[in-house]
């Protein structure tokens, strides 16, 4: 019998909702999380999009920053999309004063690097294990460089960022700077839940 994970969502602010619409589609439970004894409750965690300099105060005020960073450290995974991706990233550029992230994933990304709010768009975007997807980027960051240990998933292949990285893997922890809860397409969520499912089998 396949294993039901409960994966959380990061309910600090951002898109809540679509995710867990999103993650139950993909045959997962979900809870928010909030504070740090919901965190010891799941089985992984998704990242909203949102805005990452809000979501790092939230996530300090709410004393999870610490709990976050220790459960990424012992090997939960963890899906961070658009301001999510941010979160996850062990390093910043154009960060607010201090900004502070969860990190977890060797890489290094661009805070608003497609634009503002006005710049958004979608695009097609062929990703490894998952297929040709119509991305939406909205106030989206992208990946100037990554580790050794950090496969890319996908690159932007149109428009006058042609080549950015836009989606990530490092062993449990996936990111992609576009929002695929906001479309009616779940095979990024599936994706990451099968990993989830497969991380459960190993421990």
């Amino acid at each position: 019998m396949t294993a039901v994970p409960t994966i959380g969502v990061l309910a600090l602010q951002g898109d809540v909702r679509e995710h867990a619409r999103a993650l139950e589609g993909a045959g997962a439970r979900t809870l928010p999380v909030r504070r740090a004894e919901e965190l010891e409750s799941v089985s992984a965690l998704v990242v909203p999009g949102g805005e990452s300099t809000t979501m790092w105060r939230l996530a300090r005020s709410f004393e999870l920053l610490e709990p976050l960073r220790k459960r990424i450290e012992a090997g939960m995974p963890a899906y961070g999309s658009c301001a999510g991706m941010i979160m996850l990233a062990d390093r910043i550029r154009d960060g607010a004063a201090g900004q502070e992230t969860i990190g977890g994933i060797d890489m290094t990304v661009r805070r608003n690097a497609f634009g503002r709010q006005v710049d958004s768009f979608e695009a097609r975007v062929p990703l490894d294990g998952i297929g040709e997807f119509d991305a939406v980027f909205i106030r989206a960051p992208w990946v100037e460089s990554v580790g050794a240990g950090v496969e890319v998933l996908g690159r932007a292949e149109s428009g006058p960022n042609i080549g950015r990285i836009v989606a990530v893997r490092q062993g449990r922890l996936v990111a992609t700077a576009f929002h695929p809860e906001l479309t009616g397409d779940h095979r990024v969520h599936h994706y990451f839940a099968d990993l989830v499912r497969r991380a459960m089998e190993e421990e």
